[in-house]
């Protein structure tokens, strides 16, 4: 039964975006013939008013009717331009995730359902809400004196995306059973991840350990910091912050009328980034100009961490190489570490490989720094691991989207900002850190802890091998056996195929009948 209202669901989310234009806006390029024959029955039935809009537009309308669940899978997959196209991608990042407030009263309930105390006892004020997203709503409230922000997740919120995203797992087997060439961009592994960020981003706790992480990474960093959290007064449905005073990042006209330094903002933000990138391995992953404030002291605030990337060491590594070989231009290497770390098939040539990677890096040696569009790059990298059937890496495409709003905002405070000479200080330290001498103490104190964790295991997996090897000489002596719960168990599963199998072959038996009995 909840497959069928899968599908339900999924017809109504089909018939939104034909309704909006959407689907007349799909690209039809290098698609089956039988798509664009689809596409030319279904355009009379958009609206009038749709044909006349932008895709951009399209897109927000349909996703506004379609509910909250549907503008935070429209971001998501704005952080996938690996499966959406660039282009698409683009169009997707700019969904206002703008919902209407739900009650006061609800939210106070939420709150005193999550903290197990009266909110008059938790907050001396609590007044009405000034923001509404698609997951949560924020308050203005004060303790003891001192202003803060309570953010409540929405009533409802996570039924309702628990079956929009069955509709979404229902579209991913579809996809990866019919169209055989999306099958290396994993759609089911996409749905999946989707499905654990957004409920980790419906756990406030999570979103308030986050805070506190960058928080605790970033003490010692000049000119970024985050809100501090009040954890007393957060839980799984509400978390507690400072309230920032400040001027948002996509208010230009009022950060220069304030007297601030835009071009030391810009240098400082995309430093910022690609220092908790490669030095922490955790990044906030969605910094678009409305979570980034200015407060008075001059200092970039990042707020609304419900979206966060890491990278283990060796990701971090990876990425340096892969950069530092564009840099110097050693395509060849650059090739050799995607092989390395398994990121293209083995079975590809690395000098065919190489000259792929020539083909993007050389363009960028050619042009003036600024010039170079972050998003364009990304489009032709796309273009290549397509080519050579590279796997999609979740975290690095969560890395490379973030990588593209930071340049966007620094770009928006400064039109000629040189993204690579911003960043050389950043990486240029992790590369002389990383890739030369120090590489092989870390490698080697990172050896000795596997070796002692090694020595420290080794009684109990000399006891497992002993245990092993007597249970495998018992089965060879005596056959395998089940116990009696699993032979029952077994018994009852093959009942049930059985009665399924002769249901199955009467419906086919009667479908057969109705047959020649039509055509006689």
């Amino acid at each position: 039964m909840s497959t069928i209202g899968a599908y339900f669901r999924l017809a109504r989310v089909g018939w939104v975006l034909v309704r909006e234009g959407v689907v007349s806006a799909l690209p039809t390029q290098d698609m089956p013939p039988s798509i664009g024959l689809l596409k030319s029955l279904v355009e009379p039935l958009a609206r009038f008013r749709a044909k006349k809009q932008a895709r951009s537009e399209r897109l927000t309308r349909a996703v506004d009717r379609l509910g909250p669940s549907y503008v935070k899978i429209g971001q998501f997959l704005a952080t996938r331009p690996d499966v959406v196209g660039v282009d698409w991608a683009v169009d997707l990042a700019l969904l206002q995730d703008r919902m209407a407030f739900f009650p006061t009263q609800a939210a106070k309930a939420a709150i005193e359902a999550s903290l197990g105390r009266p909110v008059t006892e938790l907050y001396t004020s609590f007044s009405e809400p000034i923001a509404a997203a698609s997951i949560a709503q924020v308050h203005p409230a004060e303790v003891n004196g001192k202003r803060v922000a309570v953010k409540v997740v929405r009533p409802g919120v996570r039924q309702r995306f628990a079956n929009d995203i069955e509709s979404m797992y229902l579209l991913a087997r579809l996809q990866e059973r019919f169209v055989r060439s999306s099958r290396r961009l994993r759609p089911i592994e996409v749905t999946r991840t989707l499905e654990q960020t957004t409920k980790m981003e419906m756990d406030l706790r999570l979103e308030a350990a986050a805070l506190s992480e960058i928080a605790e990474n970033t003490k010692e960093d000049p000119g970024f910091r985050v809100p501090q959290i009040d954890w007393e007064r957060t839980g799984r449905d509400v978390i507690t912050m400072e309230w920032i005073d400040g001027i948002k990042m996509n208010n230009v006209e009022a950060l220069r009328a304030a007297g601030y330094d835009l071009e030391k903002l810009a240098e400082v933000l995309i430093q910022s980034f690609l220092r908790h990138t490669l030095r922490d391995g955790f990044f906030h992953a969605d910094m678009h100009p409305g979570n980034l404030f200015v407060d008075p002291a001059g200092t970039i605030v990042a707020v609304d961490m419900g979206i966060v990337g890491r990278l283990g060491k060796k990701e971090r590594r990876f990425l340096a190489e892969i950069l530092f070989g564009f840099i110097t231009r050693d395509y060849m290497r650059v090739a050799e570490v995607h092989f390395e770390a398994g990121y293209v098939p083995a079975h590809h040539d690395v000098a065919a490989f190489a000259q792929a990677i020539r083909a993007i890096g050389e363009p960028i040696h050619g042009q003036p720094a600024e010039t170079i569009s972050m998003a364009r790059l990304l489009a032709l990298l796309f273009e290549v691991t397509d080519l050579f059937e590279m796997q999609t890496r979740p975290e690095l495409i969560l890395l490379q989207k973030t990588m593209v709003v930071v340049e966007g905002v620094s770009r928006m405070l400064n039109p000629r900002f040189n993204m690579w000479k911003a960043a050389e200080p950043v990486v240029g330290q992790w590369i002389r850190d990383n890739l030369g001498p120090k590489r092989v103490v870390s490698d080697l104190k990172d050896g000795v802890k596997a070796a002692v964790k090694l020595a420290e295991a080794l009684p109990e997996i000399a006891t497992k091998t002993e245990t092993l090897h007597k249970e495998l000489v018992h089965m060879s002596q005596h056959g395998l056996r089940f116990d009696p719960q699993t032979a029952e168990a077994i018994g009852r599963a093959e009942a049930r195929h059985t009665r399924s199998g002769r249901i199955a072959l009467w419906i086919i038996a009667l479908s057969l009948l109705y047959l020649v009995f039509a055509i006689g």
